[in-house]
């Protein structure tokens, strides 16, 4: 990371924990809301194409707007964060193509809790910080988040389940 412009720099952390966080987040909600194979990829997938491009579009604008950087830094950043979040919520598809919906669901909370300590270790050692402090703090976030949606999930299965949303 340290050889590697500002502009992409932004782009691959936000990106990255965006579509990590933001892609877990929503397959446990959707998962304990509905036990649907088809609405747990459905949400990987609108979260890999409407989220990427709605985020890309908010570091474009959030870059643009410090008034302090080119207008190449604006346009690689969130060009970065559409393609590093889009190829990062679409590799927790892999594990519900081809595992049961029960296996997918522990796959991909695995796997993107294993990116984020990979990625918190490599920002420790890059920012000279104590690994397992920043390690701990993302992970806390995270599982918090995962706990979250799944109760989120949970509460609509139970208030929400034989209600209409589309009257």
């Amino acid at each position: 990371m340290k050889d590697l412009k500002t502009s992409f720099k932004v782009g691959l952390s936000f990106g990255m924990t965006s579509a990590i966080l933001t892609t877990v987040g929503l397959m446990v909600g959707l998962y304990s809301s509905t036990r649907s194979e088809l609405a747990v990829l459905g949400g990987i997938l609108t979260v890999a194409a409407a989220d990427s491009l709605s985020d890309a579009l908010a570091i474009h604008i959030s870059e643009e707007s410090e008034k302090r950087h080119s207008e190449r830094h604006v346009w690689e950043a969130m060009l970065t964060t559409l393609l590093t979040k889009a190829l990062f919520a679409l590799s927790f598809a892999v594990p519900v193509l081809f595992l049961t919906l029960d296996e997918a669901i522990v796959a991909g909370v695995a796997w993107g809790l294993l990116l984020i300590t990979a990625f918190s270790y490599y920002l420790a050692r890059y920012e000279k910080a104590r690994p397992w402090k920043v390690i701990g703090e993302h992970l806390l976030i995270a599982v918090f988040i995962i706990i979250a949606t799944y109760f989120i999930g949970e509460w609509i299965a139970m208030n929400l389940g034989g209600v209409s949303l589309l009257l």
